[in-house]
């Protein structure tokens, strides 16, 4: 009876280090698709918010660039260790090796996108402008942080 509760016991701990290696497996690829699925709204939203601020929509613009800001806040948690590699991830080890720096570019990120609310309106060359504050970034990040396709 003693060894049955031993057997017992062993296959308990074996199955909950299973179930727990699964889930921390499920939780990478969550992070993973998770601030693969922002950076992407992020950019189907600078693309919306170049349209409407092309239009003089400044407004509906604005409210844009501040859920944009929010996103690269929300980023600076998708990024831990055990993220690095895996589920067809396009970050570089960069960003991990360069910690600081990839997070000031996403905090530079979400204040520019905060100050372009304020600038958008007043500017002559809308255009250079979102090029300059917007865009700017994203192509720093990419360059440097991001697989080439």
């Amino acid at each position: 009876m003693i060894q049955k509760i031993k057997i017992l016991k062993a296959i308990i701990i074996i199955f909950s280090f299973s179930l727990t290696f699964s889930a921390n497996a499920e939780t990478v690829e969550e992070i993973i698709k998770g601030r693969k699925a922002l950076f992407s709204k992020n950019y189907s939203t600078a693309k919306r918010v170049q349209a409407l601020a092309s239009k003089g929509e400044f407004d509906k613009a604005k409210s844009l660039m501040i859920k944009m800001s929010e996103n690269y806040k929300t980023l600076l948690e998708y990024f831990p260790e055990n993220s690095k590699e895996g589920f067809k991830t396009e970050a570089l080890p960069l960003i991990w090796e360069n910690k600081k720096e990839f997070n000031d570019l996403m905090k530079k990120s979400s204040d520019d996108m905060i100050k372009l609310t304020s600038l958008i309106e007043d500017s002559e060359d809308i255009r250079a402008t979102l090029t300059q504050m917007m865009w700017s970034n994203c192509k720093a990040c990419h360059s440097k942080f991001r697989a080439p396709h």
